[in-house]
């Protein structure tokens, strides 16, 4: 044992001095190796920063709720399926939170009727445009998912009375009242007053296309009032009970909405029912084709990079072949010149991979700097899996030109010019 130690630190610390006598040429020869590295971490840091963004964005929009629209999240060439379908209306997430009440063991908890549209909110000489503004019902504050900063939601009697009070997301509240309080202030819209009575906390963007905080919820009542009945996009979210069986709450919400709509069997839905799933199904693509270019592109690298490794290998064995004949000559044996060979390629490829893992973090970092609300993570599992694909490629490499220069007969390595 303790010679096999001795010959793994002796190779190394030869391996060390011939890098060091030879940087150029075993910068040049890591260059591959490097490449290879910055592309599989690239890889996998992106694709790690789509899911998390990915998953803190459906947990902003809601893990549990269903939402029943008449347009699909996403559509194709076949949107005219949808245009002649009715409009969501109030009095049909009144009939359906009926009906969900009288099911028994439902996996549905309730429905609230959304109904919003873009616009802009003053408060004295500030402004803020592209807000989304959307009237809803007390029961809101049940599926909303972002907690308060200040103040509270509205009830239903505000509702029912259509009383102008409002709540105004993070972005919003801080634009229109820069260090200080939001709650009691007036702000407009629509050339009307609206008094707020409560704030949101922090949320982000929704896949960096829309901003949960640039929003501004009133009660439904108020915002037919002064908005009309015709604008804007309507939907009820339905809360489901067991965010797991969100196939199940589906169904059930499916044949609920079929009845609420008197839809005869056979008939076509004229609804649709918009899950997290649509997102996820439109971006397992772009995940995939990220992943297979960086294959491509990591492999490739590291073939060459390996190529390279194994010629300058044969090059050193060639250079040195005099050096060999005189220590298998003294007694060294043929596992320690194949070692030392070995080691001096892995080495090469480790220098590379920590080259390429040191490169990887600035551009991470560069890329944080600039899109802060993109949430790149350099992991540590990616740097293990770095350095494990950088040992390999040198094992890979430096195996062949290592074992022939084991099998030098001593006698005719000493004669070598």
């Amino acid at each position: 044992m303790g010679r096999i130690l001795y010959e793994l630190t002796e190779s190394i610390r030869i391996a060390m001095a011939q890098i060091r006598a030879n940087k150029m040429r075993s910068t040049l020869t890591a260059l591959g190796v490097v490449i290879g590295i910055v592309a599989v971490t690239l890889m996998g840091t992106a694709i790690r920063g789509i899911d998390i963004g990915f998953n803190n964005s459906l947990a902003m929009l809601g893990e549990d709720v269903l939402h029943v629209e008449k347009w699909p999240w996403i559509t194709g060439e076949d949107w005219w399926k949808y245009v002649n379908r009715p409009v969501i209306k109030p009095e049909e997430a009144t009939r359906l939170s009926r009906i969900i009440d009288a099911t028994p063991n439902s996996e549905l908890e309730l429905a609230v009727y959304v109904h919003g549209r873009g616009g802009s909110v003053k408060a004295g000489n500030l402004s803020v445009s592209g807000v989304y503004i959307f009237g809803t019902t007390g029961e809101y504050g049940r599926v909303l998912t972002a907690d308060f900063t200040d103040g509270r939601m509205f009830n239903d009697a505000e509702n029912d009375s259509a009383r102008q009070v409002c709540v105004l997301g993070y972005d919003v509240a801080q634009a229109l009242f820069p260090g200080r309080s939001s709650i009691g202030n007036t702000v407009m819209v629509q050339g009307q007053p609206f008094t707020v009575i409560g704030s949101l906390t922090k949320q982000g963007s929704f896949l960096g296309l829309f901003s949960f905080d640039s929003q501004m919820i009133m009660p439904l009542s108020a915002f037919r009032k002064y908005f009309g009945v015709r604008s804007g996009n309507p939907e009820i979210q339905v809360k489901v009970r067991d965010k797991t069986r969100m196939a199940q709450a589906s169904d059930e919400l499916t044949g609920d909405m079929r009845r609420v709509r008197g839809q005869l069997p056979g008939e076509p839905d004229n609804f649709t029912i918009n899950t997290s799933d649509a997102f996820k199904e439109k971006l397992d693509p772009i995940k995939r084709g990220i992943a297979l270019a960086g294959l491509f592109v990591t492999g490739l690298s590291l073939f060459v990079g390996a190529i390279g490794i194994m010629n300058i290998t044969f090059v050193s064995v060639r250079e040195r072949t005099k050096e060999i004949g005189t220590r298998k000559a003294l007694g060294a044996r043929r596992r320690t010149i194949l070692l030392q060979f070995l080691i001096e390629a892995v080495s090469i490829c480790v220098v590379g991979g920590t080259i390429g893992l040191a490169l990887t973090y600035g551009l991470c970092m560069a890329v944080k700097a600039a899109m802060p609300a993109f949430p790149l993570q350099f992991s540590v599992s990616l740097i293990v899996v770095s350095m494990v694909v950088s040992v390999a490629t040198g094992v890979l490499s430096g195996f062949i030109p290592a074992m022939g220069a084991s099998r030098l007969d001593p006698v005719v390595a000493l004669r070598y010019e």
